[in-house]
């Protein structure tokens, strides 16, 4: 085995772990056969699993979903490709009206499992219409589970947990991430959905973090470290199901809250966490909260400009030092 994978590499692994232990399951999107996916992110499957069970589709992400959902209550676990998060726009009213009611609307009777897999977020300066952090559109409907891993391991883990799940995933890929590396997944991974890790131990302030973002709160805790001021970082993985527990416990260690979300700050995930904090932990709280997020703004394409408007280890710094003075 290799020492490390690329987040890429892990994403077909992942899948391919799947479909070699379930033949129901199969893979559809636009360029995911013989292309190996815009990003890469499917090579080698094709070639493994032949056209049975690798399905290329036209461009209509309204085909894509309607056609995964019509498998998936019929007995399959299709994994669609929707190729930029921006495009869930595109089937929106499948993704927001109609997977994620069918079983509560048949009592149960007809489960509608599969998952909807997509490249996320920006910092590549890809535009505003292919840049967009969307986890928190998901966020707004019951029913959905949703999924943004930040290694490669957890890619593998959270991507076997998601296919197996009898509900409805929606599984966030960051495209900031394809390159990144990390030790690959042990065989028979899986990582639960809605446990959050804390990937760095610290006693004064809390980054609550997700998928591109996490890497950057570790990158901010490591110049905060040189400050003397020690941040411990929590890795959400999921925000449905959503583990506050984890969270309100690193919060009764250090007693301040920052979240980290490239989400634009309007309807972000950051609200939801902070409010349950609010609700849940207000004891535990020495200091305000603050949200170091997106600006409500569409997305520059210059790179410059698109800095200005995501979070930035910088943003997060000033964050941490104006409470850590509090």
């Amino acid at each position: 085995m290799a020492d490390v994978i690329t987040y890429r590499e892990a994403v077909a692994d992942g899948i391919a772990r799947e479909m070699r232990r379930d033949a129901a399951v199969v893979c559809l999107g636009e360029d995911i056969g013989a292309a190996g996916g815009v990003f890469k992110t499917t090579a080698g499957l094709i070639e493994e699993f032949g056209p049975a069970r690798v399905w290329d589709t036209p461009i209509s992400e309204q085909a894509i979903v309607g056609a995964a959902m019509g498998a998936a209550m019929t007995g399959m676990r299709p994994v669609a490709e929707i190729m930029f998060s921006d495009f869930l726009a595109c089937c929106w009213d499948y993704l927001a009206n109609e997977i994620p009611k069918v079983r509560y609307m048949t009592g149960g009777q007809v489960t509608v499992p599969l998952v909807v897999r997509t490249a996320n977020g920006g910092g590549l300066g890809f535009g505003a219409q292919h840049s967009q952090a969307t986890e928190n559109w998901a966020l707004t409907v019951p029913g959905l589970k949703i999924a943004a891993p930040a290694t490669p391991a957890d890619v593998v883990g959270m991507m076997a947990a998601a296919i197996r799940s009898d509900d409805p995933v929606v599984f966030f890929e960051h495209k900031g991430l394809l390159a990144s590396k990390g030790a690959p997944a042990p065989p028979d991974h899986v990582v639960e959905l809605g446990r959050a890790a804390v990937v760095r131990e610290g006693a004064d302030v809390t980054l609550v973090a997700l998928a591109a973002m996490v890497p950057l709160a570790l990158r901010a805790a490591a110049l905060l470290a040189e400050e003397s001021v020690e941040a411990e970082v929590v890795d959400l993985r999921c925000l449905v199901p959503l583990d506050m527990r984890t969270v309100l416990a690193s919060l009764a260690r250090t007693s301040r809250l920052v979240t980290v979300e490239e989400n634009p700050y309007q309807g972000g995930w950051g609200a939801t966490v902070v409010s349950i904090v609010a609700d849940e932990g207000f004891g535990l709280l020495d200091a305000p909260v603050r949200r170091v997020a997106g600006e409500c703004v569409p997305l520059p394409f210059a790179d410059a400009l698109e800095e200005r408007v995501i979070p930035t280890v910088d943003k997060v710094v000033t964050a941490v030092r104006s409470l850590a003075a509090y």
